[in-house]
């Protein structure tokens, strides 16, 4: 076949693997396993019958002194060169760290120990001895050394072999994209989670299309197995040696390892890696620039896109509204209280968002229940419904604000219906009503609300609230309660309660009380039947004026196209668009 035949048939089994991700590592895994292993057992077989057959003297070159002595007897730059090709035996190996979110440990260490690490060995040195005896079989020594019996079934699984050769780095890219989301290095992409058992086997639409346009421009481009050789050998080196460099701090700084401990593997590493980056590099022109470029790129997007995030970030928490500013505005805010609840979305778990004071400083009003609400997504798999909402009041009573931090796993849908409205409302009303129940003890501390069911009892999480430690603060004598938090500001009791006796208390609480419940969930009632309105924040970051042109084009042009092609947050929350508002505001840096 003609070279743009191959790269035709090449280009047509790339889109078939990348197209088959969306299964999962798992569904992936049990597919292209057997064939993995039928390879590795293949090529030891293969190397062990050769070199039986061949030169068994050939086990020799395990003695590194035939590497001096090599190069003692023929030292010029093709010599140091060739040590690039050498880096090819072990490409692959930069993905086992990362490989270690979708497998166990034990598993890949049996792997590599037993069957991969072995069956190279056989393989490479079989090779060797074939070549001792056919000196002239140097070009294609695999598959001359392989005998006629099995020629055509080892071509069939060399070749799906090769297809599935690259599923470890693709799994490994999703792995570390996911960890520089987690950062905030990198733009809010699809993350799909494929697994029950395994939280790090996840599936990323996107970056699963960019590498696979990414993979046929190499390929159509090249039409060179020895560039894209050349490449990957550059990519291999450059993340050993960072990785080498990287373990420095993790060694002083974690493991507070002995600083000759650190020289010692430092020294031991770079023996071996700088030799072979140095013959990488001198490849460059050869195709080792390609991965150079790729890195750049990728460094400049996530070096934005973290600058900016990390500023907006800031301005929001320097800004955020202060409790005396609140209260101070009384319970209208300053402004008309229209009948409805109004959400409002926030990044933020405490305080109240400089969001909302530019939303009631440009607004003429405000609805008459207002919940902020931050929504969580924590590592593990599902959160039961019951501990899924954390809900406090902020400020007085007559305010009518609370806030709710709503909990997702990883796995949990965040439903764009009326469900996550009715569950969260229920936890308010819930709330208020063990407010009630608790107002001789402190509320300044958050706690689980679970989820009303048809009129049950409530549940474990609302027992263990009862029984906290955190909340057995008692009134103080004179009827003022005890407070820790600025979100929770009850008003004291009046007139005072000295003198009573513990029962009668309770009881005149009760009694006092039981009006004003019923008249707030009544009110909160009517409020949720008036309407829902969803408030988003959309902070717009911008370089100031007097900023230079680099930084222009950076945070004006690159960060604002990521933004716009990021997923927005009315598709991570699953805003309704016919009850969602958005309000705007832009920051300069």
């Amino acid at each position: 076949m003609s070279t743009n035949v191959v790269v035709l048939v090449a280009v047509v089994i790339l889109i078939g693997l990348f197209s088959m991700q969306h299964y999962g590592t798992d569904k992936v895994g049990w597919l292209f396993a057997p064939i993995v292993l039928l390879w590795f057992i293949l090529i030891g077989s293969v190397g062990a019958v050769n070199i039986h057959k061949y030169n068994n003297s050939v086990l020799k070159a395990y003695n590194p002194i035939y590497i001096y002595r090599f190069f003692r007897r023929r030292w010029n730059y093709d010599i140091w060169t060739s040590l690039g090709g050498v880096m090819l035996s072990i490409t692959g190996t930069e993905a086992l760290f990362a490989d270690l979110c979708h497998f166990p440990v034990l598993a890949i260490q049996i792997a590599f120990t037993l069957i991969v690490f072995p069956c190279l060995l056989l393989a490479y040195t079989g090779q060797a001895a074939y070549i001792i005896s056919h000196k002239k079989h140097v070009a294609d020594a695999f598959y001359r050394s392989i005998p006629d019996a099995i020629y055509w079934p080892a071509f069939v699984i060399a070749t799906a072999a090769a297809i599935v050769a690259s599923q470890a780095t693709i799994s490994a890219t999703y792995s570390i994209i996911k960890q520089a989301l987690a950062l905030g290095c990198f733009p809010r992409v699809k993350i799909v989670h494929t697994s029950k058992k395994f939280l790090g086997q996840i599936y990323i639409p996107d970056i699963n299309w960019v590498l696979l346009v990414l993979c046929i421009a190499v390929t159509a481009g090249f039409k060179n197995q020895s560039q894209i050789g050349n490449a990957y050998g550059t990519a291999v080196v450059i993340v050993m040696l960072v990785t080498t460099f990287l373990m420095v701090p993790i060694m002083l700084l974690v493991w507070k390892s002995h600083w000759v401990l650190v020289v010692t593997f430092i020294v031991l590493s770079l023996m071996v890696e700088v030799p072979y980056f140095v013959a990488c590099i001198l490849k460059i022109d050869q195709g080792g620039w390609v991965p150079l470029v790729i890195a750049t790129a990728f460094f400049l997007i996530m070096y934005v896109w973290h600058f900016c995030t990390v500023k907006r970030y800031e301005f929001e928490m320097h800004s955020k509204v202060s409790m005396a500013w609140i209260l101070g505005l009384g319970p209208s805010l300053g402004l008309v209280r229209v009948p409805g609840i109004g959400f409002v979305y926030t990044e933020l778990a405490s305080g109240v968002p400089h969001i909302f004071s530019h939303f009631i400083t440009n607004l003429p009003a405000i609805h008459s229940v207002v919940v902020f609400v931050c929504v969580k997504y924590l590592p593990v798999y599902t959160v039961p419904t019951e501990e899924r909402f954390l809900v406090r009041r902020i400020g007085p009573k007559n305010f009518h604000m609370f806030r709710c931090v709503a909990r997702y796993g990883y796995k949990d849908l965040h439903k764009r219906d009326e469900d996550f409205e009715k569950m969260l409302f229920d936890c308010v009303l819930f709330f208020v009503r063990l407010e009630s129940m608790m107002e001789g003890y402190s509320d300044s501390d958050e706690f689980s609300v679970p989820e009303l069911g048809a009129g049950g009892p409530p549940t474990s999480s609302a027992s263990a609230f009862l029984q906290g430690e955190k909340t057995c603060s008692t009134m103080c004598s004179n009827g003022e309660l005890s407070l820790s938090s600025q979100d929770s500001i009850v008003p004291a009791q009046s007139p005072p309660l000295r003198g009573m006796t513990g029962s009668s208390l309770l009881t005149r609480c009760s009694e006092g009380q039981a009006s004003s419940v019923g008249d707030e969930l009544e009110f909160l009632n009517r409020c949720k039947d008036a309407g829902v309105v969803h408030i988003l924040g959309n902070t717009i970051v911008r370089a100031r004026r007097d900023s230079g042109v680099v930084k222009k084009l950076a945070v004006d042009y690159m960060y604002a196209f990521m933004r716009r092609m990021c997923r927005e947050n009315s598709v991570i929350f699953n805003v309704p668009h016919e009850s969602l508002l958005n309000v705007g505001q832009i920051y300069y840096i």
